[in-house]
């Protein structure tokens, strides 16, 4: 019988495990910074989009309308890509200096 899956089996049993690196949580201070390139740029956008269609309306209510998009673009978008590729970063910096 052939099975198509035997050789990867037996390919992926061979190749040597990688060891996982171990990347600390970002600092506090890290963590702000990171933020802080996430949500500058996105309100100074969402400003300049929205200053023709709100710019008759009251300040808090402008607020809250480019909040209600900012923030959530940059949680469940932005932030979670620029926390990965500070990881990422990290991770290799790990790597090079055990070499």
């Amino acid at each position: 019988m052939n099975n198509p899956a035997a050789p990867a089996a037996v390919t992926a049993a061979a190749a040597p495990a990688s060891v996982p690196v171990a990347v600390p949580s970002p600092s506090i201070h890290v963590r702000a910074v990171i933020t802080w390139l996430a949500i500058f740029p996105l309100v100074a956008v969402g400003m300049l989009l929205s200053a023709p269609v709100t710019e008759s309306w009251h300040p808090v209510l402008r607020a809250l309308a480019l909040t209600l998009v900012v923030v959530p673009a940059a949680v469940y978008v932005v932030l979670p890509r620029l926390f990965a590729a500070y990881g990422a970063i990290v991770r290799r910096a790990v790597e090079k200096s055990r070499r």
